[in-house]
């Protein structure tokens, strides 16, 4: 098979996570929601801007995206 641009396409197979979080990040998290539609005039639930929240965190730290292994 010849080689392809497009390289074999990673796992997206979405993994549940539960956690428990204490009242003050909820009061946070609900505030930024809010702010998020207001910014943006679509309303986005917490629980699905949390997983693009933690992605553009870690995106973030050049600590961890340089010592971060390849895959």
């Amino acid at each position: 098979m010849p080689d392809l641009k497009l390289g074999k396409l990673p796992d997206r197979t979405p993994i549940k996570l539960a956690i428990m979080i204490m009242p003050d990040l909820a009061t946070d998290l609900a505030a930024y929601a809010a702010a998020y539609q207001e910014a943006y005039g679509k309303e986005e639930a917490i629980t699905d801007l949390i997983p693009a929240m933690l992605a553009a965190f870690l995106e973030s730290d050049r600590n961890f995206v340089r010592g971060r292994p390849r895959s």
